[in-house]
């Protein structure tokens, strides 16, 4: 089927009051297997290439890929443009048809993250993609800080541009490796009151599947971003099959095997989140 927009999914996602999953993607393996689960259970699939995708390969390969698996799939599929950090990277993406855009402006004052939004949005609506925005940072673990998503931002934002998805900071944090994150519950809340807008949270896998499921449940969060837990998948997939056969040395029969342990990775999750 054509690509759908991020709204749409996040639509279908809060029709069951649960949340859609953005799939981290770094190459073809990894997004036919998130596709593959998508069909295998109905869900909305968000195929996101970020910064380190985009560096791998040019942003116009990925709308391609992503449009050719949308078409070949029975499951909604989105190509989403994960931390865009400028005007311009959203516009290479939209023209890439791409049919969701991150702008990314949670490192720039709040006034030159609305008006750059708005671009966005604006461009974005014009050729019926949708946008996501982040207020606040999501730090890293092992690297640069977090700052906490500020309720007043929130306000002040939702009142001047209309988005499709916001990115929150409450704790999350990128690239956990080990254990999970404290949700700020009481910032979880304030911000859920003040948005109307479905919520985002970006390093979803350093929180606890309790906490996703409170999150969606209460508080409108219906897109968790997904790619630590995946990439380890990826690799104890690729190790155990060498170890087991030393004699594997063609990258087509090499990667089938983390391309099917994501994928039965990937149906486990969705299933949790109740699709």
């Amino acid at each position: 089927m054509p690509l759908v927009t991020l709204k749409t999914a996040l639509d279908l996602a809060a029709h069951k009051n649960s949340f859609a999953i953005g799939f981290v993607c770094l190459g073809w393996e990894d997004a036919q297997a998130y596709v593959a689960a998508g069909e295998a259970t109905g869900a909305p699939v968000i195929l996101s290439a970020g910064p380190g995708a985009r560096a791998h390969m040019p942003i116009h390969i990925w709308g391609e890929m992503f449009r050719y698996l949308a078409y070949k799939s029975s499951a909604p599929v989105v190509a989403h443009l994960d931390h865009g950090h400028s005007e311009k990277e959203c516009l290479r993406a939209l023209t890439a048809g791409f049919s969701s855009v991150m702008f990314d402006g949670s490192a720039l004052p709040l006034d030159e993250n609305i008006r750059i939004t708005q671009s966005v949005v604006e461009q974005a609506r014009s050729q019926g993609a949708s946008v996501e925005a982040e207020l606040g940072v999501v730090g890293y673990a092992d690297g640069a800080a977090s700052a906490a998503t500020s309720v007043q931002d929130v306000e002040r934002f939702i009142d001047a541009v209309d988005i499709d998805a916001l990115a929150i900071s409450i704790g999350n944090v990128h690239l956990v490796t080990e254990g999970t994150v404290e949700i700020d519950w009481d910032s979880a809340q304030a911000i859920s009151k003040a948005c109307p807008k479905p919520l985002v949270i970006h390093g979803g896998s350093g929180v606890a599947w309790p906490d996703r499921t409170r999150l969606a449940q209460e508080f409108g969060v219906r897109k968790f971003n997904l790619g630590t837990e995946f990439r380890q998948e990826y690799g104890r997939s690729l190790r155990d099959a060498l170890q087991t056969d030393p004699t594997l040395y063609d990258p087509l029969q090499i990667s089938q095997h983390p391309k099917a342990a994501l994928t039965s990775k990937a149906v486990s999750v969705l299933r949790e989140c109740g699709w």
